[in-house]
Parts: C-alpha cells; sequence; structure tokens
C-alpha cells in the first residue's frame, strides 16, 4: 500500500494533480514497487538499528549555528516519517530555546506513518506549550509555504486546524487519537500513472496546537491561502530514492527545500554513502551492484546550477569526511556475534537492514532467498565486521544573514 510509504522517499510525490492508482497489467518494478512502502522491512529496520537517533543527534548539532528572530523558531521536517527524528530534534530544540515559540512543519504522504507520528506529539505539547505543529502531504515544492500551485489541487486542499483542550500530555493524546477518522477519511494517497512515484488523492494540511496559547502563537498559526517560509532550520533526511537521478534530486527535492531557507537559516541534508559492511552484503549478494551513485558533492554542485542567480547568497557546504560521515550500527548483544554461531533471527535482521538502506526491490530478491546464499554472505560480513554498521553522509545549505 503507497499509504505505507516512509521516510526513504522514492522521490516527489503529487506535485501538482490528484493521480489515482495505475490500471492493472505488466509494471516495471523498478519503476513502480519502493522497496520502502514495506512497512514490515521498515519497522524491522528502525527498530534494529540506531539511525534515526544518530541523524536526530547530527541535526541537533546544528542548532548551535541558527539564531531564530522572533516571533518564532521556524523548522521544516522534509519527510516526518515514523517522528522519532522530529521527536528527539524538538526536544533538542526546547533543551536550547525553552521560552521560543516553535513554528514546525514536517511533510508525509504516509497515513501510516502520520499516525505513528502523531502518537509521539502529546508531550511535546506538554514540554513545549508554545508550540505550532503543521503535518501535510504537498508536494516539495508547496509544502513549505502551504499552498498549493495547481488550481485543480487547490480547490479540493483539506485544512484542519486542530485546537488542543486541556493542559496534560494524556488530555493532548486523546484528542490527537480522535483524529485517527479524519486522517483515514482524508490522508489517502495511490500512484501516479506518469511518474509512478506515490501521489496524494488530495492535498491536506493539519494543523495542532495548544487552544490556551492561541493568543500568544496567533501570529504563527498558519491560514488557508499559504504563508511564508522563511525556515531556520530545514531537515532533509533520505528525502530521495539513491538510485534517482540527479537531476531529479536537484530539480525536484532540494532545490525547492533550499528556496524556503530563511536568513541565517540552514538545510540539514543526509543520505546513505555506502562504503560500509552493510554495502558488502549486498555486493557479495549482487558483484558491482552499488545504489549510492551520488555524492554530497555531486548533489550540491547540481543544486547550484539548478537555483542559478536564485541561489546566489546561499552557501553550499559539503565540508570534510571527518564532519560530513557519520555511523550508525545494528544493535546486538555481545553474545549474537561469535565465530562459533549466529542466530537466525541476527542473520534476517541485518539483512532486512542492508537490502533496506540500498533499497533493493523485491523482484530481485526472490532468486537469493530461494537459495540461501544470502544468508551465508550476511554471516561472513558480521563475523569479519563483529557487527553491522552503516555510514550516512550530511551536508548543509545555509543563507547568509542580512
Amino acid at each position: 500500500m503507497i499509504e505505507q510509504a516512509h521516510k526513504r522517499h522514492s522521490g516527489e510525490d503529487a506535485a501538482h494533480a490528484t493521480a489515482p492508482p495505475p490500471p492493472g497489467g505488466h509494471r516495471d518494478p523498478q519503476r513502480n514497487f519502493r522497496f520502502f512502502d514495506n512497512r514490515q522491512k521498515y519497522l524491522l529496520f528502525v527498530n534494529t538499528c540506531s539511525e534515526k537517533w544518530v541523524v536526530a543527534s547530527r541535526v541537533a548539532l546544528e542548532l548551535a549555528n541558527v539564531h531564530p528572530r522572533p516571533p518564532a523558531f521556524r523548522m521544516f521536517d522534509a519527510g516526518v516519517g515514523d517522528g522519532t527524528v522530529l521527536l528527539r530534534v524538538l526536544r533538542a530544540m526546547h533543551d536550547r530555546f525553552p521560552h521560543t515559540p516553535f513554528y514546525v512543519v514536517g511533510k508525509e504522504i504516509s497515513l501510516e506513518d502520520v499516525r505513528l507520528a502523531l502518537q509521539k506529539m502529546s508531550d511535546r505539547f506538554f514540554e513545549h506549550p508554545a508550540t505550532v505543529l503543521v503535518l501535510t502531504n504537498l508536494a516539495y515544492a508547496d509544502a513549505p509555504w502551504l499552498a498549493v500551485k495547481s488550481l485543480a489541487a487547490a480547490s479540493s486542499l483539506v485544512w484542519h486546524e486542530v485546537p488542543l483542550a486541556g493542559d496534560s500530555a494524556y488530555r493532548f493524546e486523546q484528542q490527537i487519537t480522535e483524529l485517527t477518522g479524519f486522517l483515514s477519511q482524508n490522508w489517502k494517497a495511490g500512484v501516479s500513472p506518469k511518474t509512478g512515484n506515490p501521489a496524494y488523492e488530495r492535498p491536506v494540511v493539519l494543523v495542532l496546537y495548544r487552544e490556551d496559547h492561541k493568543f500568544l502563537l496567533d501570529p504563527i498559526i498558519p491560514r488557508p491561502g499559504g504563508t511564508m517560509a522563511n525556515y531556520d532550520l530545514v531537515i532533509a533526511s533520505q528525502p530521495y530514492r539513491a538510485r534517482a537521478s540527479l537531476d531529479f534530486k536537484a530539480k525536484r527535492v532540494i532545490a525547492p527545500l533550499a528556496k524556503a531557507i530563511g536568513h541565517g537559516g540552514r538545510l540539514i541534508g543526509i543520505h546513505s554513502h555506502g562504503h560500509d559492511p552493510g554495502l558488502e552484503i549486498i555486493q557479495k549478494v549482487w558483484p558491482g551492484d552499488n545504489p549510492f551513485i551520488h555524492d554530497r558533492n555531486a548533489i550540491l554542485k547540481a543544486v547550484k546550477q539548478e537555483l542559478a542567480s536564485s541561489g546566489r547568497d546561499l552557501n553550499f557546504n559539503a565540508y570534510s569526511d571527518a564532519r560530513s560521515l557519520f555511523r550508525y550500527e545494528m544493535h546486538t548483544l555481545p553474545s549474537e556475534i561469535s565465530d562459533a554461531s549466529i542466530g537466525t533471527s541476527t542473520l534476517f535482521a541485518a539483512w532486512n537492514a542492508a537490502i533496506y538502506v540500498a533499497q533493493v526491490e523485491d523482484d530481485r530478491l526472490g532468486e537469493v532467498v530461494a537459495d540461501g546464499r544470502y544468508l551465508a554472505a550476511t554471516r561472513d560480513v558480521l563475523r569479519q565486521h563483529g557487527g553491522l554498521w552503516f555510514l550516512d553522509e550530511s551536508y548543509v545549505i545555509s543563507r547568509r544573514k542580512h
């Protein structure tokens, strides 16, 4: 189900119009199947690997370089996923800016992920009451401004404002849970017959804030018709498919987000780097395969060319490997990996993590799973390295202060 897509996106979704699922018949699995739409594989990965935690810690480092201006700290998450990264970043924001109003916009097309993310937010409204949280399924070119360029899509826009009553996390959680029916009815998606990418059936903007802080938050509560972007921080963690074209990544994803950076603001981009034991497993099974075809330098160069004169007040920071690259691991107990034996469940979890990060489609998995050589490859790599770990790389685009 496309409603079950998550944060490691295949690319742009529903840039303009509603798109129903394509008709039956033969499909190109590379075009129409996104490995990371599979909830079981996704949930196994995020619960056995530390990527979400480590990404949030890397994003939090950028807060030292952010200097928000009244009336609020403005933050945009370009792919909320299950909300783990957003939750941890919001905690870090509160720690550094405890008395600053927060205006937070998160883009996510997946119904299931919106549910999971909202379940984590009740405590945020309790600890940091001056928070406006907006979730939307709009395209990258539209979401930062909460405005749909297409007249056809704009006419079907669902704008839902929820003032949360009470002053306890329990009360907030109850009211957020009551949104399940609204989400099920409106947060639907299909597949674009034109691009093969996820596409919303109707555009939705969901606005939440505490009712007892409405007077204070009035200047930053968005209204239908669009709002300014000018974000102090933009998070673009795994916002595109690794094997997507460089033109797509630059033109359809990062360039629109860069335009949304405010004066003195920063965009941090994060994607898989390869050159790690996870890729070794993939290449033992599929020699020479490398999905990580565009590094941060190539992406920043393409974005700079795409923005041209409109990006003249932006700084493009690739940084050194020592600063850019960071590592996350698959959680294992010390006794799980030994020369004597490695448990089948550990091997399955490691294999799942490797093919998840490499975004291997199911049509390629049938043959190797049938003959069992994938388990031998996984076992060899785990023993060689004493575990499994992956590398992500990060880059920053910042706008000069005026």
